[in-house]
Protein backbone atom coordinates (compact mmCIF):
# COMPACT_ATOMS: atom_id res chain seq x y z
CA UNK A 1 0.00 0.00 0.00
CA UNK A 2 2.32 2.00 0.48
CA UNK A 3 4.04 1.53 -3.05
CA UNK A 4 0.62 2.56 -4.13
CA UNK A 5 0.94 5.80 -2.16
CA UNK A 6 4.44 6.51 -3.00
CA UNK A 7 3.38 5.68 -6.83
CA UNK A 8 0.21 8.10 -6.53
CA UNK A 9 2.86 11.05 -5.19
CA UNK A 10 5.64 10.65 -7.50
CA UNK A 11 7.89 12.52 -5.37
CA UNK A 12 10.50 14.58 -7.23
CA UNK A 13 14.20 15.46 -6.26
CA UNK A 14 14.39 19.23 -4.79
CA UNK A 15 10.68 19.81 -4.15
CA UNK A 16 8.76 20.22 -0.78
CA UNK A 17 6.39 17.72 0.26
CA UNK A 18 4.94 18.12 3.87
CA UNK A 19 3.53 15.21 4.83
CA UNK A 20 0.96 14.92 7.83
CA UNK A 21 0.91 12.58 10.76
CA UNK A 22 4.35 10.96 9.53
CA UNK A 23 3.64 8.26 12.44
CA UNK A 24 6.58 6.12 12.68
CA UNK A 25 7.85 7.04 9.68
CA UNK A 26 7.54 4.07 7.11
CA UNK A 27 5.79 6.71 4.50
CA UNK A 28 8.37 9.38 5.33
CA UNK A 29 11.50 7.35 4.43
CA UNK A 30 9.67 6.35 0.90
CA UNK A 31 9.08 10.22 0.64
CA UNK A 32 12.77 10.86 1.40
CA UNK A 33 14.35 8.29 -0.73
CA UNK A 34 13.21 10.49 -3.62
CA UNK A 35 15.61 13.85 -2.52
CA UNK A 36 12.52 15.63 -1.93
CA UNK A 37 12.61 18.03 1.02
CA UNK A 38 10.02 16.54 4.01
CA UNK A 39 8.31 19.05 6.40
CA UNK A 40 6.68 15.72 8.49
CA UNK A 41 4.77 17.39 11.30
CA UNK A 42 3.92 15.00 14.12
CA UNK A 43 1.24 15.96 16.68
CA UNK A 44 2.15 13.02 18.76
CA UNK A 45 5.04 13.88 21.47
CA UNK A 46 5.89 10.15 22.28
CA UNK A 47 6.46 10.04 17.90
CA UNK A 48 8.69 13.03 17.77
CA UNK A 49 12.15 11.43 19.41
CA UNK A 50 11.67 8.13 17.34
CA UNK A 51 11.89 10.39 14.08
CA UNK A 52 13.98 12.20 15.11
CA UNK A 53 16.57 8.84 15.84
CA UNK A 54 15.38 7.74 13.00
CA UNK A 55 15.97 10.31 10.65
CA UNK A 56 19.30 11.91 12.50
CA UNK A 57 21.57 11.83 9.42
CA UNK A 58 19.31 12.87 6.84
CA UNK A 59 19.15 16.49 6.04
CA UNK A 60 16.40 16.48 3.52
CA UNK A 61 13.71 15.93 6.61
CA UNK A 62 12.46 19.02 8.87
CA UNK A 63 10.73 17.27 11.46
CA UNK A 64 7.72 19.80 13.21
CA UNK A 65 6.29 18.85 16.67
CA UNK A 66 3.16 21.03 15.71
CA UNK A 67 -1.17 20.78 15.34
CA UNK A 68 -1.63 20.63 11.71
CA UNK A 69 -4.67 22.64 12.80
CA UNK A 70 -3.15 25.35 13.74
CA UNK A 71 -0.28 25.68 11.92
CA UNK A 72 1.28 27.89 8.63
CA UNK A 73 1.46 25.90 6.54
CA UNK A 74 3.11 29.04 3.70
CA UNK A 75 5.83 29.20 6.93
CA UNK A 76 7.20 25.62 6.16
CA UNK A 77 6.88 26.97 2.34
CA UNK A 78 9.70 28.50 0.15
CA UNK A 79 8.72 31.59 -0.14
CA UNK A 80 6.71 31.65 -4.10
CA UNK A 81 6.97 28.18 -4.41
CA UNK A 82 4.08 25.86 -3.75
CA UNK A 83 4.81 22.64 -2.10
CA UNK A 84 2.41 18.99 -1.91
CA UNK A 85 0.75 17.96 0.67
CA UNK A 86 0.43 14.43 2.01
CA UNK A 87 -1.57 12.65 4.70
CA UNK A 88 -3.30 10.00 6.38
CA UNK A 89 -5.93 11.94 8.31
CA UNK A 90 -7.32 11.01 11.25
CA UNK A 91 -10.82 10.38 10.74
CA UNK A 92 -12.03 12.51 13.50
CA UNK A 93 -10.61 15.80 12.41
CA UNK A 94 -10.06 15.26 8.81
CA UNK A 95 -12.97 17.35 7.45
CA UNK A 96 -11.16 20.25 9.45
CA UNK A 97 -7.57 19.74 8.37
CA UNK A 98 -9.17 19.49 4.52
CA UNK A 99 -10.68 22.71 5.35
CA UNK A 100 -7.66 24.62 6.78
CA UNK A 101 -5.58 23.36 3.57
CA UNK A 102 -8.25 25.10 1.45
CA UNK A 103 -7.64 27.73 3.51
CA UNK A 104 -3.77 28.15 2.91
CA UNK A 105 -4.38 27.06 -0.75
CA UNK A 106 -1.76 30.06 -2.14
CA UNK A 107 1.31 28.18 -1.28
CA UNK A 108 -0.65 24.46 -1.67
CA UNK A 109 -0.32 22.78 -5.35
CA UNK A 110 -1.71 19.24 -4.54
CA UNK A 111 -2.92 16.91 -1.65
CA UNK A 112 -2.76 13.26 -1.81
CA UNK A 113 -4.90 12.43 0.94
CA UNK A 114 -6.05 9.26 2.61
CA UNK A 115 -9.80 9.67 3.82
CA UNK A 116 -12.50 7.88 5.04
CA UNK A 117 -14.57 6.80 1.89
CA UNK A 118 -18.15 8.40 3.00
CA UNK A 119 -15.61 11.93 3.27
CA UNK A 120 -14.55 11.19 -0.30
CA UNK A 121 -18.05 10.50 -1.17
CA UNK A 122 -19.35 13.79 0.02
CA UNK A 123 -16.78 16.11 -1.48
CA UNK A 124 -17.44 14.58 -4.66
CA UNK A 125 -20.56 14.71 -4.14
CA UNK A 126 -22.77 16.45 -7.34
CA UNK A 127 -25.71 18.56 -6.80
CA UNK A 128 -28.43 16.84 -6.37
CA UNK A 129 -27.53 14.18 -4.50
CA UNK A 130 -27.94 12.89 -0.96
CA UNK A 131 -24.52 13.40 0.05
CA UNK A 132 -24.14 16.79 -1.11
CA UNK A 133 -23.11 19.34 1.83
CA UNK A 134 -21.05 22.66 2.14
CA UNK A 135 -17.71 20.56 2.13
CA UNK A 136 -18.74 19.26 -1.40
CA UNK A 137 -19.24 23.11 -2.32
CA UNK A 138 -16.02 24.11 -1.35
CA UNK A 139 -13.28 21.36 -2.40
CA UNK A 140 -15.51 21.34 -5.47
CA UNK A 141 -14.84 25.52 -5.54
CA UNK A 142 -11.04 25.23 -5.27
CA UNK A 143 -10.03 21.73 -6.24
CA UNK A 144 -10.14 19.12 -8.94
CA UNK A 145 -11.06 15.95 -7.12
CA UNK A 146 -9.84 12.44 -8.65
CA UNK A 147 -10.18 9.18 -6.19
CA UNK A 148 -7.37 7.15 -6.73
CA UNK A 149 -7.69 3.92 -4.55
CA UNK A 150 -9.48 2.12 -1.79
CA UNK A 151 -7.48 0.98 1.44
CA UNK A 152 -8.64 -2.07 3.35
CA UNK A 153 -8.92 -1.85 6.98
CA UNK A 154 -6.47 -4.60 6.66
CA UNK A 155 -3.25 -2.18 5.85
CA UNK A 156 -3.81 -1.09 8.97
CA UNK A 157 -2.65 -1.95 12.90
CA UNK A 158 -5.00 -1.65 15.11
CA UNK A 159 -7.52 -2.15 11.78
CA UNK A 160 -10.58 0.47 11.48
CA UNK A 161 -13.48 -0.63 11.49
CA UNK A 162 -14.28 1.74 8.13
CA UNK A 163 -12.75 1.78 4.37
CA UNK A 164 -10.65 4.53 3.65
CA UNK A 165 -9.42 6.28 0.15
CA UNK A 166 -6.43 7.97 -1.28
CA UNK A 167 -7.80 10.75 -3.31
CA UNK A 168 -6.01 13.51 -4.85
CA UNK A 169 -7.02 16.91 -4.87
CA UNK A 170 -5.25 19.60 -7.74
CA UNK A 171 -5.84 23.29 -6.98
CA UNK A 172 -7.55 24.90 -9.86
CA UNK A 173 -5.55 27.17 -11.31
CA UNK A 174 -7.46 30.07 -11.91
CA UNK A 175 -10.20 30.97 -9.85
CA UNK A 176 -12.26 33.71 -10.80
CA UNK A 177 -15.57 33.94 -8.59
CA UNK A 178 -16.35 37.06 -9.57
CA UNK A 179 -17.20 38.76 -6.40
CA UNK A 180 -15.69 41.74 -3.80
CA UNK A 181 -15.77 39.49 -0.50
CA UNK A 182 -15.29 35.94 -1.41
CA UNK A 183 -16.19 35.17 2.20
CA UNK A 184 -19.47 35.78 1.60
CA UNK A 185 -19.94 33.19 -0.57
CA UNK A 186 -19.06 31.20 2.32
CA UNK A 187 -21.55 32.34 4.71
CA UNK A 188 -24.06 32.14 2.36
CA UNK A 189 -23.77 27.96 1.72
CA UNK A 190 -23.14 27.76 5.18
CA UNK A 191 -26.50 29.19 5.94
CA UNK A 192 -28.44 27.36 3.21
CA UNK A 193 -26.73 23.97 4.63
CA UNK A 194 -27.61 25.07 7.98
CA UNK A 195 -31.06 22.44 8.12
CA UNK A 196 -30.63 20.06 5.41
CA UNK A 197 -34.40 19.03 5.85
CA UNK A 198 -35.03 23.01 5.60
CA UNK A 199 -35.53 24.57 2.13
CA UNK A 200 -32.91 26.96 1.00
CA UNK A 201 -35.58 29.99 1.12
CA UNK A 202 -36.49 29.01 4.92
CA UNK A 203 -32.73 28.27 5.14
CA UNK A 204 -31.95 32.16 4.13
CA UNK A 205 -34.93 33.41 6.43
CA UNK A 206 -33.07 31.94 9.58
CA UNK A 207 -29.62 33.64 8.64
CA UNK A 208 -28.30 35.53 11.67
CA UNK A 209 -26.02 38.75 11.68
CA UNK A 210 -24.82 40.71 9.18
CA UNK A 211 -25.54 38.29 6.39
CA UNK A 212 -29.61 38.55 7.74
CA UNK A 213 -29.27 41.75 7.60
CA UNK A 214 -27.72 41.96 4.09
CA UNK A 215 -30.22 39.14 2.85
CA UNK A 216 -33.03 41.67 3.65
CA UNK A 217 -31.51 44.51 2.60
CA UNK A 218 -31.83 42.24 -0.83
CA UNK A 219 -35.56 42.19 -0.33
CA UNK A 220 -35.68 39.28 1.86
CA UNK A 221 -35.24 35.22 0.64
CA UNK A 222 -37.86 35.14 -1.40
CA UNK A 223 -37.07 37.98 -3.57
CA UNK A 224 -33.53 37.46 -3.44
CA UNK A 225 -34.08 33.50 -4.89
CA UNK A 226 -36.19 34.85 -7.28
CA UNK A 227 -33.72 37.24 -8.46
CA UNK A 228 -31.41 34.79 -8.62
CA UNK A 229 -33.55 32.38 -10.87
CA UNK A 230 -34.02 29.62 -7.90
CA UNK A 231 -37.15 28.09 -7.08
CA UNK A 232 -37.76 28.53 -3.19
CA UNK A 233 -38.53 25.40 -2.22
CA UNK A 234 -35.48 23.92 -2.91
CA UNK A 235 -32.48 22.34 -1.28
CA UNK A 236 -29.04 23.51 -0.65
CA UNK A 237 -28.25 19.77 -1.67
CA UNK A 238 -29.63 20.33 -5.24
CA UNK A 239 -27.84 23.93 -6.07
CA UNK A 240 -24.46 23.90 -8.01
CA UNK A 241 -21.50 25.88 -7.65
CA UNK A 242 -22.40 28.20 -10.23
CA UNK A 243 -25.44 29.12 -9.10
CA UNK A 244 -24.47 29.72 -5.33
CA UNK A 245 -22.19 31.97 -7.03
CA UNK A 246 -25.67 33.78 -8.77
CA UNK A 247 -27.43 33.68 -5.29
CA UNK A 248 -24.41 35.14 -3.47
CA UNK A 249 -23.54 37.78 -6.20
CA UNK A 250 -27.20 38.91 -5.95
CA UNK A 251 -26.77 39.67 -1.93
CA UNK A 252 -23.17 41.57 -2.43
CA UNK A 253 -25.27 43.44 -5.29
CA UNK A 254 -27.43 44.74 -2.56
CA UNK A 255 -24.56 46.65 -0.65
CA UNK A 256 -22.52 46.58 2.50
CA UNK A 257 -24.34 47.22 5.61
Amino acid sequence: MIDRIVGAVAPREGETIIEIGPGQGALTSRLLFSGARIVAIEFDRDLVPLLQEKFADNKNLVLLEADALALDFCSVVTHGDEARVVANLPYYISTAILQRLIEQRSCIAEMILMLQREVVDRIAAPASTSERGFLSVLVQAYCQIEPLFDVSPAAFRPQPKVLSTVVRLRKHPFIEFGMKDETLLWKVVSAGFAQRRKTIQNNLRSASGKLKAMIEKAGGAGELLYAAGLAPERRAQSLSLEEWLGLARKIEEAGEI
